[in-house]
């Protein structure tokens, strides 16, 4: 499903937003924050802003049209999760799993495994309880905000992967995962001690759906419509 990030939840595809706004929880300097909820602990890594390219170079290989131009992105500090929300963490703020239906052992089923087969819809229900059970004001992250994260932030070294330029160490993908998803955090971290931005689950961001522009932005929300 998703990481999560003050005041935001979070990873990323291209998607609608319900709200254009999104408040930042006001930072404190801890490099990480464990949060419990109802007895299930999660990790905020500290994301410190910065400036960064975002999107993909005409000479990277694979890149699709829809992922250009690169365009300069600032952005403020936030906190992202240090993984996906597990089904532990779903299962601790929405009171019931969507087993026999949605989650099976076929696919990936436990505690440590990520939520998934979820509808943004259902996230935004996530969030409103998880804020209301925390006092805290999580949301979706911007996709720009995932990016930076994945990137590795202020601390990139410039990996082709988030962690590394050898996927099979940072992530499961069609070669290396049986098809199957698999339990959060079982490969390398990337530099901010991230871990599965690339690889086992796709996840979502606030951002509606649409093009990029090449020009300068800063803490972009995406499309308005």
């Amino acid at each position: 499903l998703v990481l999560l990030v003050f005041g935001a939840i979070a990873r990323c595809t291209n998607n609608h937003s319900s709200d254009d706004t999104l408040p930042l929880y006001p930072l404190q300097a801890d490099p990480t924050l464990d949060i419990t909820v109802n007895g299930v602990t999660f990790t905020m890594v500290l994301v410190e802003g910065g400036t960064f390219m975002m999107g993909a170079t005409d000479d990277e290989e694979g890149a699709f049209d829809w992922e250009k131009p690169a365009h300069q992105v600032t952005l403020s500090d936030y906190y992202i999760g240090q993984t996906e929300v597990t089904q532990a963490l779903w299962k601790a703020v929405m009171g019931y799993s969507p087993t026999s239906v949605l989650w099976s052992s076929t696919k990936g089923l436990g505690d440590n495994y990520p939520a998934y087969y979820i509808s943004y819809d259902d996230v935004l229900s996530f969030i409103s309880k998880l804020n209301s059970l925390t006092g805290r004001t999580f949301r979706m992250p911007t996709e720009a905000e995932w990016e930076y994260a994945a990137r590795g932030g202020n601390k990139s070294k410039g990996y082709l992967y988030s962690g590394g330029n050898t996927l099979d160490n940072v992530g499961w993908y069609d070669s290396n995962s049986s098809s199957t998803i698999h339990p959060v955090a079982q490969k390398t971290a990337n530099e901010l001690g991230l871990y599965d931005m690339s690889g086992n689950v796709w996840a979502w961001c606030s951002d509606r759906y649409g093009s990029y522009s090449s020009s300068p932005q800063t803490n972009p929300t995406g499309p308005s419509t």
